[in-house]
C-alpha cells in the first residue's frame, strides 16, 4: 500500500502520523502530524540541508512530498497555486481536504500520459465542517490515493512503518504522537545507511498549520 519510491535519491525520507483526541462531545477531533528530512541531494552532491518538503496548501492543510527536487518543487508549487486560485475564483470557498487529495490524485494520474511527475505524497488537513476533523491520505507516482492513518514514504518505509503499526493506537495525545514520529528518526539514524540530523515537524490542527521543531531553519538562505 505505501510503495517505496524507487527513483528518489537515497536520502529522502518522510515519516507521518495522524493522532486522535477525544474531546468532551462525541465528536473526533483527529489532528495530523507531519515529518519529513530537510536534506535536498543528488548522488555524491549534496546542496543544502534545510529544505522545506512540506508545502502548506491552504491555512489548514498541507502537503509532503518526496522526490527528485525539480519535480517536488514544480509538483508543490502547482498543486498550492491551483488551490489558491480556486479559492479566489469561488469567493473564499476553501476546497476540503478529501477534495484537494482528489485534486492531487487526478493531477498525477494526468500527468502520467504526458511527463509524470517522479513524486510520493501524503496530505494533511483539518476541516471543521467534517465529523472527525483530521484527515491524512496517501498518494504515489501512479496516481493511487488511500486515506491513512499513517504511514511512509521512500526508504523510510521499511524501517518506521513497524514501528507506526505496532505503537499507534487511536487515542494518542499530541505528545505521544510526536515522541512516535521522534522513535521513527531514532530508527533511521541507527539502522539506516545515511545519516540524516535534520528533520522538520508540522502539526495540522483546528488552529492551522504550525511548525512544531526542526534541525535547520528552513528560512536560513
Amino acid at each position: 500500500m505505501l510503495s517505496c519510491f524507487t527513483y528518489i535519491s537515497l536520502t529522502q525520507l518522510f515519516i507521518y502520523v495522524n493522532y486522535h483526541t477525544i474531546n468532551t462531545t462525541t465528536t473526533n477531533n483527529a489532528t495530523v502530524v507531519l515529518a519529513t528530512d530537510q536534506v535536498n541531494a543528488r548522488s555524491i552532491l549534496m546542496y543544502q540541508q534545510n529544505l522545506d518538503k512540506i508545502a502548506e496548501l491552504s491555512s489548514h492543510s498541507a502537503m509532503g512530498v518526496s522526490g527528485p527536487n525539480c519535480d517536488l518543487v514544480n509538483f508543490s508549487e502547482y498543486i498550492s497555486k491551483n488551490l489558491a486560485l480556486y479559492e479566489l475564483s469561488n469567493d473564499g470557498m476553501r476546497l476540503s481536504t478529501h477534495a484537494q487529495a482528489n485534486f492531487c490524485r487526478g493531477e498525477l494520474a494526468k500527468a502520467l500520459r504526458k511527463g509524470p511527475y517522479q513524486v510520493n505524497v501524503i496530505l494533511g488537513g483539518y476541516d471543521e465542517k467534517v465529523p472527525t476533523g483530521g484527515s491524512m491520505y496517501v498518494m504515489d507516482y501512479l496516481g493511487s490515493c488511500t486515506k491513512q492513518n499513517y504511514g511512509a514514504q521512500g526508504y523510510a518505509s521499511n524501517f518506521c512503518l513497524s514501528i507506526m503499526d505496532r505503537d499507534w493506537t487511536e487515542g494518542l495525545t499530541e505528545g505521544q504522537a510526536v515522541t512516535l514520529v521522534e522513535k521513527c528518526m531514532k530508527e533511521l539514524e541507527m539502522r539506516f545507511l545515511i545519516n540524516q540530523k535534520n528533520f522538520i515537524i508540522k502539526v495540522i490542527d483546528k488552529e492551522g498549520v504550525r511548525t512544531l521543531k526542526y534541525g535547520a531553519d528552513p528560512t536560513d538562505n
